[in-house]
């Protein structure tokens, strides 16, 4: 994506680091430079809200769960797999497949779910900061 104007930092890249971005997960240095393409830059700044509120969403109705101890074991043993072929420079192939139980599982709420979420204004556009209740 990009909006098409000249930005010291360009918008594919500042969306390729939203996530790090909103899980304070950059280097300070990294982060100033999002903060000012986002001053600059309208549809970085509703892409930037719209994610920022369906983190906000996913936390509050899923945050309160507690993970498997089975789930928490199989994920951190993936991730110290992977660690240690990134480790020796082999290839590393992530499996993103997902096992569910039907018996614990629950539909997961949308950002359309939310009390004046785009459900209520079919179309409507996400303002960045907009709060989802």
């Amino acid at each position: 994506m990009s909006c098409g104007d000249p930005h010291e930092t360009e918008c594919g890249e500042v969306l390729d680091h939203l996530y790090e971005f909103l899980d304070n997960e950059m280097a300070e240095g990294d982060c100033a430079k999002l903060r000012v393409h986002f001053e600059e830059c309208s549809p970085c700044l509703k892409q930037y809200g719209l994610e920022q509120a369906i983190k906000a969403l996913i936390k509050r109705s899923c945050g309160c769960d507690d993970t498997p101890t089975d789930l928490r074991s199989k994920v951190l043993a993936r991730i110290d797999s992977i660690r240690a072929g990134q480790r020796s420079g082999e290839q590393v192939v992530v499996d993103t497949s997902v096992e569910i139980h039907v018996e614990t599982a629950r539909p997961a709420p949308t950002v359309a779910d939310a009390p004046g979420g785009p459900a209520a204004r079919p179309g409507a556009p996400v303002e960045a900061g907009a709060q989802v209740e």
